[in-house]
Formats: structure tokens, sequence, C-alpha cells
């Protein structure tokens, strides 16, 4: 009976997570397909040639109006890299549309509260100034050669967005079949996020129901010294998100568990920002670019998200910005009421009712615009 009460715990604790975020979800995909609807990928290749410090910034502000699926974040830097974009500003779009996207901030303002939300978005530009140098300080120019053309094995992750036609975002925004655009990115950012969506609830519930609090506690050192703590939990975070397999916003509450079983902040942050070196993703840049690459990748991601996190943690440690955790979790995500909560998820049925009928009727053309696996690319 110990078990099943827990089971219904946990399966209580996913939908509750669920409940209080779906209507941020809705309005983050909302925003997504718009900007996707007025900003094609080949403009946004065109503009990162270089690696100078506008690339770097263009990519930045182009990849926190892009999807938020870590795979299709993936597929489109890949895509960018291989038809001449510079590294540097390839790799600042993908970790700008992990981190800097809307959906992402909001989720973490209702499941763990301002500081992460803050935390996470300041964090997003630590760590593209810290890749940045990293990158510029190591660069490999043979291996990014042998990158740009290594043959690549098929991989079933793909992101084909629909841009509205135009001169101008303005003249995109306005056309006719903007809507029909805007819907079919909706649709296609629920395809490829709602398994990981799903995941991250569900893990979240059952780690939340049968895991308790000493573990977390042990794992991330809460009897050790601050100092070697905050360092180790940084270490520790991006370690324990490789192994969930669970990338992108499904990763938001697991670090919600963690906060509430012990990690310290600068921990959790850490593992919100390794959703890029999931082992899945690792196999991709594999696929995409070889072993030699994705070890040097891996490398660069590990270091530079540690070293945010740290940064983050410090300097929120010194300005007495580190949130309390007094909020217990488990009794916040299991309540219902109708408050606001419950009139904004109904909003944001309505509309992904009415993008999701508007894609049925229009559904996308995939042979227009591929930015999968085509190694010519």
């Amino acid at each position: 009976m110990a078990v099943l009460d827990r089971g219904e715990h946990a399966l209580l604790m996913a939908a509750g997570m669920f409940w209080q975020t779906g209507w941020s979800l809705v309005l983050g995909f909302c925003l997504s397909a718009v900007l996707q609807a007025i900003i094609p990928a080949e403009q946004m290749r065109k503009a990162f040639g270089r690696g100078g410090a506008r690339e770097i910034a263009l990519a930045t502000v182009a990849g926190a109006a892009s999807s938020s699926c870590s795979y299709a974040s993936a597929a489109i830097m890949r895509t960018l890299f291989k038809k001449g974009a510079a590294l540097v500003a390839s790799l600042a779009f993908l970790f700008a549309s992990t981190n800097l996207v809307l959906e992402l901030g909001v989720i973490l303002f209702l499941l763990l509260g301002w500081e992460f939300m803050a935390a996470e978005w300041i964090g997003g530009v630590v760590l593209i100034v810290v890749m940045s140098v990293l990158v510029k300080l190591t660069f490999p120019r043979r291996l990014v050669e042998e990158a740009r053309t290594y043959k690549e094995e098929g991989y079933g992750h793909e992101h084909m967005s629909a841009a509205a036609e135009g001169e101008t975002w303005r003249a995109r925004l306005a056309s006719p079949e903007a809507r029909i655009k805007v819907a079919q990115n909706f649709a296609m950012e629920w395809r490829m996020l709602w398994k990981d969506l799903a995941a991250g609830f569900l893990i979240g519930g059952f780690l939340s129901a049968f895991v308790p609090d000493s573990v977390w506690q042990a794992l991330f050192l809460a009897d050790a010294s601050p100092a070697v703590r905050t360092v180790a939990n940084v270490l520790i975070g991006p370690i324990v998100a490789m192994l969930t397999f669970v990338c992108s916003i499904g990763n938001v509450p697991l670090a919600a568990i963690l906060w509430s079983g012990g990690a310290s902040f600068g921990g959790v942050i850490a593992f919100l920002y390794a959703d890029l070196i999931v082992l899945p993703l690792l196999d991709v840049y594999r696929r995409y670019f070889g072993w030699k690459m994705m070890a040097y990748m891996a490398t660069i991601f590990f270091v530079t998200m540690a070293a945010a996190a740290l940064v983050v943690d410090l300097g929120f440690q010194a300005t007495g910005f580190v949130p309390d955790r007094a909020v217990d979790i488990r009794a916040r995500m299991t309540k219902f009421s109708f408050n606001y909560t419950f009139w904004l998820n109904l909003v944001a049925l309505v509309l992904a009712a009415y993008l999701f009928v508007q894609n049925r009727r229009h559904p996308m053309d995939h042979s227009a615009h591929h930015h999968g696996t085509d190694a010519s690319a």
C-alpha cells in the first residue's frame, strides 16, 4: 500500500507541475512560433559568418527568439555552422536558445521563484561570454574544418521552421499566410517537446515521491564546508543532468526536486545549464560532427556551465538574492484552486486548440524547410 500511495503522490505531483506551468508553455511556444515565422533561418546564417562580438550578439538574440527544444536547437546550430556560420556564433545561438527563451524563464518563476528565473537569464549571458572566451582561446582550426565537412550519420531529430513571405519582418508579420505559419511552428514545437516535458514532469514526480531528501543532501554534500560545497555542487550538477536524459524545459521539474531536496543554489543552476550535454544530445553531436568535435564541444560546454554557475552563485550570495528554501514544493504543486492559473490555462487551452486546428487544415510541407540530416548542407 505504501508503494501505491507513493505512486499516486508521484502522479499527482507530475500533474500539479504541469497544471502550474501549462499556460506559460503555450505562451512561450506561441511567441517562438511568431518569431520563427518572421525571421528566416537563411537570414540568420548570413548574419553569423564571422565570430566577432556583433555576430555573437546577433546569434544570442536569434537564439533567444527561436525554438526552446534542445534537439531542434542543435539541428539549427548544425545547419548554420555547416553552411558557413562561425563556430563561436553557432554555439552562442545554441546556448541562447536553451537558456534565454521566454518559456523557460516563466516556468522557472512558477516552480522556483524569480531568483531562479533571474539566475537563468543572467547566467545565460554569462554562459555565452565564458564559452566565447574559451572557444577563442582553444580554437581548433583543423578540427572545425573537419567538422564542417563531416559525413553525417542519419538521425531522426529534425527541425523545419516555417517563415512567411516578405522582404521585412513587418511585411512577413502582415502577410495573409502568417497565421498559418505560426500555427505550423507552434504544432512543430509541441511535437518535438512533449516527450521531454512529459518525461520531466513524470521523473520529477516520481523522484519527489520515492527518493528521500537525505539522498540529495548526501549527493550534493550538504554537510561539507560552504566553500567546498559551492565548488563541488557546480561540478556535480552537470553530471546529474547528463545522466537524467531529460533536456530543455523538461529538466525544470527535476531542478525543483533537487532544490527542495537539498542541492545548493549553484548546483541547481549548473544542472539547469547542462541540458545541452545530456547523453542523447552528445550522441547527436557525434553524428553531426564526429567523435573529436563532440569531445571538444562536451569539454567546452562542461567547463562553461560549471564556471557560469559558480559566477552566478557567488554573485547571488554576495547580493543576498539566494532564495529561501522554506517553500514546500510538494505541497505547492499538489494544491488546486480556482485562481489565476485556472483561467490562464483555460485561455491557453483555447488558443492551443485553435492553432492545432489551423495546422491540421494547413499541414507544413516538410520538403520545403529541411534542417535535418542531409549531409551536404
